[in-house]
């Protein structure tokens, strides 16, 4: 257990997510769907006016909490630091192809475990194409450097304090009645108490601050260095989803009528796939994104921006799955995707032999 007490941190963090992501589910977020960067960003781009769907209407305090709780966890540490790299429009395109390859599948990365701790086997062809778009996306960028890691330089502090002073004042109108849309019915009006979600994203984002979690990135460790905290990690987060379910009753075995799920299964696959590669040449899943942002990554504010510019696309041109399967439209976006990120990692690969 060395590896567990070399890295305390990294599998406390998935202990946390895991077991605060089945909480918030059972004190009144949709089911399976405790925390969700993707279905959240939807929510709140609805209630921003940035789509038109009424029942995608919610600012979900976890989100801003994500940013907030890692801004303050790196300001004491002395590693808030605002920072950028030469990615440009690439920023922008790997969040927004991340929310849509979530889109498809119908979850981010980490409402796939939580999916599956709830008994959900939909989620398995999600889960094994995260892992295959992990290790495409690892291949890809190893011949041709086509992610967005590499050497940082220093950016404006006002540009990175800004991004952190908005998600504050979002903060503070989502507990103002009025000032942002809210749904009356659908997936935005189910939510758990805003306090308690807000507490929630502030723990989650202070710890994996610290910790440096990230669901995509745990993968990518342990298919590269095969050391066992990452696993370890993950499947604390599994674990403890897991247990919360079984408490509170929200554990339930099987393929047919899961919530949130669809059994377009070859798509739950590329969709996630997707999600995968993008994640690994923007440098973390979506979750890892809201963190770095709040930190002072401005590369990551960037994709979190593409990101919120994908959910609003994907509720007001219909590219998202629902329970009876994934549009054609969604497909085409899906493969179009695929192939912008594998033409992109190609090219990379044959201008640096």
């Amino acid at each position: 257990m060395s590896w567990v007490r070399a890295h305390p941190w990294v599998v406390f963090s998935g202990v946390l997510l895991g077991g605060l992501g089945s909480l918030l589910a059972a004190l009144g977020n949709p089911a399976n769907t405790g925390v969700c960067i993707s279905c959240f960003l939807e929510n709140a781009a609805g209630a921003l006016a940035l789509h038109g769907n009424p029942r995608m209407q919610y600012l979900r305090p976890e989100l801003l909490g994500f940013v907030l709780g890692s801004a303050a966890v790196a300001s004491a540490s002395g590693e808030f630091r605002a920072r950028w790299g030469a990615a440009g429009l690439a920023s922008l395109g790997f969040g927004f192809l991340m929310a849509l390859g979530s889109a498809v599948f119908i979850g981010c990365p980490i409402k796939a475990l939580l999916r599956l701790a709830a008994g959900d086997l939909t989620s398995l062809p999600g889960i094994a194409g995260l892992a295959v778009g992990v290790g495409g996306g690892l291949a890809l960028a190893r011949a041709g450097d086509a992610g967005l890691e590499g050497p940082r330089r220093t950016a404006p502090l006002a540009v990175a304090l800004g991004v952190v002073a908005t998600a504050g004042l979002l903060a503070v109108l989502a507990f103002v009645p009025g000032t942002v849309a809210a749904s009356r019915t659908g997936g935005g009006a189910i939510h758990a108490p805003p306090w308690l979600s807000l507490a929630a994203g502030l723990a989650l984002g202070a710890a994996c601050q610290r910790s440096r979690f990230c669901i995509t990135g745990s993968l990518r460790d342990v298919l590269l260095t095969r050391t066992a905290a990452p696993a370890v990690a993950l499947g604390g987060a599994l674990g403890a989803a897991a247990l919360v379910n079984a408490f509170t009753g929200q554990f339930r075995l099987g393929y047919i009528d899961q919530p949130g799920a669809h059994l377009d299964f070859l798509w739950g696959f590329l969709g996630m796939a997707l999600v995968g590669l993008a994640a690994i040449f923007a440098g973390g899943c979506p979750f890892r994104q809201l963190v770095k942002a709040g930190e002072g990554d401005l590369d990551a504010a960037a994709v979190t921006v593409g990101m919120v510019v994908g959910a609003a696309v994907i509720q007001s041109w219909g590219l998202g799955a629902s329970a009876g399967g994934v549009p054609a439209a969604g497909k085409v976006a899906v493969l179009l995707g695929l192939a912008a990120v594998l033409s992109l990692g190609l090219s990379r690969g044959k201008e640096n032999p």
